[in-house]
């Protein structure tokens, strides 16, 4: 680590984590600290060619690793921590795609029984390129390869949950975890109620891109160099669910099975928040929403499928800034670093 108020995190294997909660802070972080984090994919590094099935390389519950968690001062029991993502860069040039026998969203799974038999376990190789910004599908029983637009995102970012509980990080709830949603980019900022003193934030599961939905279950998984601002918001402004704010829309985040209830959970929220944010009827805020919302999909694999509810902030009627402006001001603290 350097100054206190930017420093880097490079965890050793032995140092991931895989829950969120249970685990020892291995940093304290300040409300306007600049920070960075190298974090590992979900498969641990492990799976890097063809013949690395994970099955045989990653056994559970050694799937999804975090680096973490970061204590923030000041943190409290019903405040809200806000994480603005400043930068996402893959830490290799290549990332790794699979899929699993029982898992993904069309197969057979653990919940859903059938007869028909397991997909095969097989492994995808990308190659990436930063510089011009793509990422290189090839299929492995022809020769069709296609560049792909390269979006990185982090798969998993949360708090340690309520009531002492240690929950694993494939899993995503009230307190983040594994939401696998594109929005997780680059220029946006997550919020998160606070369940417990020092937040204890962690982070990883990058992903050079994924569809929405990330049907097979695994996205172009890779190891990041991710670089966060936090902020503490103290006050009476409770955060049930993740939310996220861009320069351009707010959006709600929730999950729950079956995909139905996760939808209600993100567009309840949705409403409600911007109600109050444009002092609008709770009616009002829900008719327009339901004309000029979206609702990208997270994940529909995981233990907990996910979805978001969103709106562009220009259908909004003069809207008060989101808890106070922190997205605006993390931005600008971390366009001002070198």
């Amino acid at each position: 680590m350097s100054d206190r108020s930017h420093f880097t995190y490079r965890p050793a294997r032995d140092e991931l984590a895989y829950t969120f909660g249970g685990r020892i802070p291995v940093a304290h972080v300040r409300s306007g600290d600049v920070f960075t984090v190298h974090t590992e994919d979900c498969f641990g590094g492990r799976v890097r060619g063809p013949a690395d099935l994970p099955a045989q390389v990653c056994p559970m519950p050694y799937l999804n690793p975090v680096s973490g968690p970061f204590f923030i001062e000041d943190a409290e029991p019903g405040d809200t921590l806000a994480v603005h993502i400043a930068a996402i860069e893959p830490a290799r040039n290549w990332g790794v795609s699979a899929t699993f026998p029982y898992f993904g969203a069309l197969t057979s799974t653990p919940h859903t029984t059938t007869l028909q038999p397991p997909l095969d376990e097989r492994v995808w190789v990308y190659d990436i390129d930063p510089s011009a910004g793509i990422v290189r599908y090839r299929a492995t029983t022809s020769d069709h390869s296609v560049d792909l637009p390269l979006d990185p995102m982090i798969g998993t970012i949360g708090v340690a949950p309520a009531a002492m509980e240690a929950r694993a990080t494939i899993v995503p709830d009230q307190h983040g975890g594994n939401l696998d949603t594109p929005e997780l980019r680059a220029g946006t900022t997550l919020y998160l109620g606070v369940n417990v003193h020092g937040a204890l934030l962690a982070l990883g599961d990058g992903h050079a891109r994924q569809g929405h939905g990330e049907a097979c279950g695994v996205a172009v998984e890779i190891a990041t160099v991710t670089t966060l601002a936090v902020d503490v918001i103290k006050g009476d402004l409770p955060t049930t669910w993740p939310r996220l704010e861009t320069d351009t829309a707010l959006m709600s985040v929730g999950c729950a099975r079956p995909l139905e209830d996760a939808y209600r959970i993100a567009h309840q929220d949705l409403t409600t928040w911007t109600a109050d944010l444009c002092r609008l009827d709770t009616l009002d805020a829900y008719q327009l929403i339901s004309q000029a919302g979206r609702a990208p999909i997270g994940n529909v694999c995981d233990p907990n499928y996910t979805i978001l509810a969103a709106i562009d902030k220009t259908h909004l009627p003069r809207p008060q800034p989101a808890y106070q402006g922190v997205h605006a001001r993390l931005r600008h603290l971390t366009q001002e670093r070198p």
